[in-house]
């Protein structure tokens, strides 16, 4: 999906219902989801990460990031919530017909650094993109 006007619609469509775009909710970023993607281990962290190759176009405006390449669109949305910064991930994968929103993710407090998001977000496309292609090659076996 090129357009941009119907990418923002989109976003605008599922920001206002999120938990009827996304019943299993948002995930938010804690020790435990770090430990998951193994991202506790500093040490050893540069030499583990499997970088997911991943070049977006990025469009900016006053409310949020959005990040758009062939496979996905990712908006990140920070908001203050009682006076405390938390941002907000949404990825859905790039569809031609329409996005899909897949999954979001929200970081704040010690969590909320923007190097700590992308490495988040990095993790979760990596992730999405492994399932897709299982799905791929299971509906191409059929």
């Amino acid at each position: 999906m090129d357009n941009l006007s119907n990418v923002e619609e989109y976003y605008k469509k599922v920001s206002r219902d999120i938990l009827k775009w996304l019943p299993e909710g948002i995930q938010y970023v804690d020790l435990s989801l770090l430990n998951r993607f193994d991202l506790l281990d500093f040490y050893n962290q540069e030499k583990n990460d499997a970088a997911l190759a991943c070049y977006f176009h990025v469009i900016e405006s006053k409310e949020k990031l959005t990040l758009i390449n062939d496979q996905f669109i990712v908006w990140i949305v920070p908001e203050k919530i009682n006076d405390m910064p938390i941002t907000y991930t949404l990825i859905a994968l790039n569809h031609e017909e329409d996005p899909q929103l897949e999954m979001a993710f929200a970081s704040s407090g010690v969590y909320n650094s923007s190097r700590l998001v992308l490495r988040v977000l990095e993790k979760f496309l990596h992730e999405i993109q492994e399932n897709e292609d299982v799905l791929f090659r299971i509906r191409k076996s059929t």
